[in-house]
């Protein structure tokens, strides 16, 4: 599959005319009846198992090209550039493994006829597909904390060529850089944020025009990605752990604070510090101790449940630890508060906004690939993870 590729020899047609054929296959052309030798086109790759990942080229010899079309069996074009002197079209995009192609080219020859070439060729098929899970969703509202994140179902062992298919678009110009992670499942994954929170009402688009990429080892990529979502009003939560209490700020300005009971100090139940995003509101869901590492400590439903690591930490309703809010923190790790706290703030919150944990005795800072720990990371060490950098 990714061995180098032929050159297919195009047959001309008479423009305007019915069907005349010139040339002789691979051999080369041959002359036309008036003596005169006719342009000659050729394309990369051939055949019915032709190497993918590479652009598609038609070349011309005796004339030049007028016009070149690639269209894929549903009709896509596959979009390419016109050298100035008309010697050589080559596609922006590689071809994709698995997919047939029809190739329509005109050439004027040195006789000045106008001449009418077809082709196809199909790639063979990928031997391993690679596939991507994306966040934010698209046309969704997103807080000011959230980056851009593709975790992959198989490891990528050619993150330079992946990362160089990925595009970030904004509405004001945000400039950031990609990271590449470990995500908390193993997975490989590749996340995107600014320098600083994003600006309240930025637009974004990513687009990963993966279709036709080799990932390496984990085989190829066989479609595009795109999402795009907007950045709500600035919401910042301070959860200060030594005071047990949540603030949430917005705009700058505090509009409640919620006494709350953190991890309990001292050992495993204690909750983690640092920046932690918000990845979902989960509302009424089951939480088991047995699931986080903690034996048969607890197995209850639990409402109001807003996640905020992959390794298990929530903000949710802790009605059970009502006597230790604001006083002790008795919690297996997450951030309990009471019922009519919990219904209230979790009417305010949306994925994205940023918690801002504080505490002496946690258990550490959150990993940038539990959950959305990329705020964890300095500037200059985050442009440090890019496979381009």
């Amino acid at each position: 599959m990714r061995g180098a590729a032929c050159a297919a020899l195009l047959v001309p047609l008479a423009a305007c005319s019915t069907s005349v054929p010139y040339g002789r296959g691979a051999d080369g052309p041959d002359d036309a009846p008036d003596g005169d030798r006719s342009a000659a086109v050729t394309v990369t790759p051939r055949g019915e198992a032709a190497p993918a990942g590479e652009p598609v080229r038609v070349t011309a010899s005796g004339g030049r090209l007028t016009s070149v079309t690639v269209t894929d069996a549903d009709g896509g074009p596959l979009a390419g550039e016109l050298a100035p002197d008309g010697s050589e079209w080559a596609s922006r995009r590689k071809a994709a493994p698995g997919t047939s192609y029809r190739v329509t080219a005109v050439t004027t020859g040195g006789d000045g006829r106008d001449r009418t070439w077809k082709s196809a060729f199909t790639t063979a098929e990928a031997d391993r597909v690679n596939k991507v899970d994306w966040r934010p969703g698209t046309d969704t509202t997103v807080g000011v904390a959230q980056p851009i994140s593709l975790v992959f179902d198989h490891p990528v062992t050619d993150k330079a060529s992946v990362e160089r298919q990925l595009t970030v678009t904004t509405s004001n110009g945000t400039e950031g850089a990609w990271a590449w992670l470990t995500d908390h499942s193993g997975r490989d994954r590749v996340d995107w944020r600014p320098q600083e929170y994003w600006e309240a009402g930025t637009r974004v688009t990513m687009t990963a025009e993966l279709n036709g990429t080799d990932s390496g080892d984990g085989g190829w990529f066989v479609r595009d990605y795109t999402t795009t979502f907007t950045v709500g009003p600035r919401q910042v939560v301070e959860v200060d752990l030594d005071r047990k209490q949540l603030t949430l700020v917005r705009d700058g300005k505090e509009v409640r604070t919620i006494p709350v009971s953190g991890g309990t100090p001292g050992g495993d139940k204690r909750s983690w510090r640092g920046t932690a995003v918000l990845m979902a509101k989960e509302g009424t869901i089951n939480m088991s101790s047995e699931t986080v590492g903690l034996g048969d400590a607890y197995d209850k439903m639990v409402d109001h449940s807003m996640r905020l690591t992959w390794s298990g930490m929530y903000a949710h309703a802790a009605p059970w630890n009502d006597r230790w809010m604001g006083k002790a923190n008795r919690s297996s790790g997450c951030i309990g508060m009471s019922d009519a706290d919990a219904a209230w703030f979790y009417a305010q919150v949306r994925p994205g906004d940023p918690f801002e944990i504080t505490g002496a005795d946690t258990k550490g800072v959150v990993a940038p690939g539990n959950g959305f720990g990329a705020w964890n990371v300095s500037w200059p060490d985050w442009q440090a993870r890019s496979a381009l950098h």
